[in-house]
Protein backbone atom coordinates (compact mmCIF):
# COMPACT_ATOMS: atom_id res chain seq x y z
CA UNK A 1 0.00 0.00 0.00
CA UNK A 2 1.74 3.45 -0.76
CA UNK A 3 1.70 6.44 1.43
CA UNK A 4 -0.41 9.58 0.81
CA UNK A 5 1.91 11.76 -1.03
CA UNK A 6 4.04 8.86 -2.26
CA UNK A 7 3.74 9.76 -5.83
CA UNK A 8 4.88 13.61 -4.82
CA UNK A 9 8.24 12.34 -3.85
CA UNK A 10 11.52 14.02 -4.95
CA UNK A 11 14.30 11.66 -6.24
CA UNK A 12 17.73 12.85 -7.58
CA UNK A 13 20.32 10.96 -8.87
CA UNK A 14 18.26 7.30 -7.71
CA UNK A 15 17.92 8.61 -4.28
CA UNK A 16 14.74 9.47 -2.59
CA UNK A 17 15.28 12.67 -0.72
CA UNK A 18 14.28 12.59 2.98
CA UNK A 19 13.80 15.60 5.44
CA UNK A 20 13.96 15.69 9.12
CA UNK A 21 15.19 17.02 12.76
CA UNK A 22 16.39 16.60 16.05
CA UNK A 23 13.97 18.24 18.35
CA UNK A 24 15.71 19.39 21.66
CA UNK A 25 14.97 21.47 24.17
CA UNK A 26 17.14 23.01 27.12
CA UNK A 27 16.09 21.56 31.11
CA UNK A 28 17.54 23.51 33.58
CA UNK A 29 19.18 21.19 35.82
CA UNK A 30 18.40 23.09 39.10
CA UNK A 31 14.65 23.69 40.26
CA UNK A 32 15.49 27.70 41.49
CA UNK A 33 15.66 28.61 37.58
CA UNK A 34 18.68 30.72 38.98
CA UNK A 35 20.40 32.77 35.79
CA UNK A 36 23.52 30.28 36.92
CA UNK A 37 21.84 27.47 37.10
CA UNK A 38 23.07 24.60 34.40
CA UNK A 39 20.94 23.62 31.27
CA UNK A 40 21.32 20.13 29.92
CA UNK A 41 20.19 19.67 26.68
CA UNK A 42 17.75 16.77 25.86
CA UNK A 43 16.34 15.46 22.67
CA UNK A 44 13.48 14.18 21.45
CA UNK A 45 12.69 10.73 20.19
CA UNK A 46 9.95 8.34 18.95
CA UNK A 47 9.43 5.07 18.69
CA UNK A 48 9.99 2.89 15.33
CA UNK A 49 6.62 1.21 13.80
CA UNK A 50 8.68 -1.37 12.84
CA UNK A 51 11.00 -2.53 15.47
CA UNK A 52 13.36 -1.87 18.59
CA UNK A 53 15.26 1.80 18.92
CA UNK A 54 14.12 4.71 18.87
CA UNK A 55 14.22 7.29 15.82
CA UNK A 56 14.46 10.89 15.37
CA UNK A 57 11.10 12.32 12.84
CA UNK A 58 11.88 12.46 9.03
CA UNK A 59 10.50 11.23 6.32
CA UNK A 60 9.79 12.22 2.41
CA UNK A 61 10.39 15.50 0.68
CA UNK A 62 7.37 16.06 -1.29
CA UNK A 63 7.18 17.99 -4.87
CA UNK A 64 5.22 20.86 -3.30
CA UNK A 65 7.71 21.89 -0.07
CA UNK A 66 10.99 23.28 0.37
CA UNK A 67 13.52 21.07 2.67
CA UNK A 68 12.76 22.58 5.70
CA UNK A 69 8.50 23.12 5.43
CA UNK A 70 9.13 19.29 4.62
CA UNK A 71 11.30 18.82 8.03
CA UNK A 72 8.91 20.58 10.23
CA UNK A 73 5.68 18.90 8.96
CA UNK A 74 7.43 15.58 9.76
CA UNK A 75 7.80 16.89 13.13
CA UNK A 76 4.41 17.66 13.75
CA UNK A 77 2.91 14.50 12.24
CA UNK A 78 5.38 11.99 14.10
CA UNK A 79 6.30 13.48 17.03
CA UNK A 80 3.40 15.85 17.65
CA UNK A 81 5.93 18.92 18.31
CA UNK A 82 6.29 22.49 16.98
CA UNK A 83 9.23 25.13 17.30
CA UNK A 84 12.13 26.63 15.78
CA UNK A 85 13.88 25.08 12.87
CA UNK A 86 16.94 26.42 13.14
CA UNK A 87 19.90 25.07 11.53
CA UNK A 88 20.59 22.41 8.95
CA UNK A 89 22.81 19.86 10.64
CA UNK A 90 23.64 17.63 7.38
CA UNK A 91 22.97 15.17 4.73
CA UNK A 92 22.87 11.55 5.63
CA UNK A 93 22.59 8.35 3.25
CA UNK A 94 21.12 5.53 4.32
CA UNK A 95 19.09 2.41 2.55
CA UNK A 96 15.46 1.55 3.25
CA UNK A 97 14.11 -1.81 2.54
CA UNK A 98 10.60 -0.15 3.09
CA UNK A 99 11.33 2.03 0.46
CA UNK A 100 12.87 0.38 -2.39
CA UNK A 101 10.43 1.50 -6.26
CA UNK A 102 11.32 1.92 -9.28
CA UNK A 103 12.90 5.29 -8.98
CA UNK A 104 15.09 3.58 -6.06
CA UNK A 105 15.28 -0.03 -6.78
CA UNK A 106 18.08 -0.36 -4.00
CA UNK A 107 16.05 1.59 -1.17
CA UNK A 108 18.54 4.66 -1.63
CA UNK A 109 17.47 7.65 0.12
CA UNK A 110 19.38 10.62 1.48
CA UNK A 111 18.10 12.72 4.90
CA UNK A 112 18.77 16.70 5.35
CA UNK A 113 18.95 17.00 8.65
CA UNK A 114 17.79 20.29 10.81
CA UNK A 115 17.90 21.45 14.52
CA UNK A 116 14.61 21.53 15.82
CA UNK A 117 14.11 24.20 19.27
CA UNK A 118 10.87 22.38 21.11
CA UNK A 119 8.85 24.89 21.66
CA UNK A 120 5.22 23.06 21.49
CA UNK A 121 4.43 19.44 22.25
CA UNK A 122 0.80 18.88 20.92
CA UNK A 123 -2.07 16.91 22.98
CA UNK A 124 -3.15 15.43 19.87
CA UNK A 125 -0.83 14.57 16.58
CA UNK A 126 -1.32 12.51 13.12
CA UNK A 127 0.76 9.42 14.44
CA UNK A 128 -0.47 9.72 18.11
CA UNK A 129 -1.60 6.23 17.90
CA UNK A 130 1.27 4.61 16.70
CA UNK A 131 4.02 6.62 18.02
CA UNK A 132 5.69 7.30 21.78
CA UNK A 133 7.68 10.79 22.92
CA UNK A 134 10.88 10.15 24.83
CA UNK A 135 12.69 13.01 25.76
CA UNK A 136 16.56 11.87 26.18
CA UNK A 137 20.23 13.29 27.42
CA UNK A 138 22.53 12.85 24.06
CA UNK A 139 24.16 9.93 25.67
CA UNK A 140 20.88 8.25 26.15
CA UNK A 141 20.28 9.24 22.86
CA UNK A 142 23.14 7.95 21.44
CA UNK A 143 22.70 4.61 23.10
CA UNK A 144 19.32 3.88 21.83
CA UNK A 145 18.81 5.09 18.39
CA UNK A 146 17.69 2.48 15.89
CA UNK A 147 19.81 3.56 12.91
CA UNK A 148 23.59 3.99 12.65
CA UNK A 149 22.91 7.20 10.26
CA UNK A 150 20.65 8.94 12.78
CA UNK A 151 23.36 8.20 15.70
CA UNK A 152 25.73 9.37 13.51
CA UNK A 153 23.76 12.91 12.90
CA UNK A 154 23.20 13.35 16.51
CA UNK A 155 26.91 12.58 17.19
CA UNK A 156 28.81 14.14 14.51
CA UNK A 157 26.11 16.84 13.24
CA UNK A 158 24.37 18.08 15.97
CA UNK A 159 26.98 17.69 18.60
CA UNK A 160 29.04 19.64 16.43
CA UNK A 161 26.49 22.11 15.60
CA UNK A 162 25.37 22.56 19.38
CA UNK A 163 29.21 23.27 20.51
CA UNK A 164 29.23 25.87 17.66
CA UNK A 165 26.53 27.47 18.50
CA UNK A 166 27.65 27.15 22.33
CA UNK A 167 30.64 29.24 20.90
CA UNK A 168 29.48 31.62 19.61
CA UNK A 169 26.87 32.30 22.33
CA UNK A 170 29.58 32.92 25.30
Amino acid sequence: MDEPGRLQQRYENGYRLVAGCIPFRYRCLDESHHENSENVVEVLMINSTSGPGLLFPKGGWENDETVKEAAVREAIEEAGVRGDLLDFVGDYNFKSKTHEDEFSPEGLCKAAMFALLVKEELNAWPEQSTRIRSWLTISQAIQNCRHAWMKEALEYGFCKWLAQKRKTTS
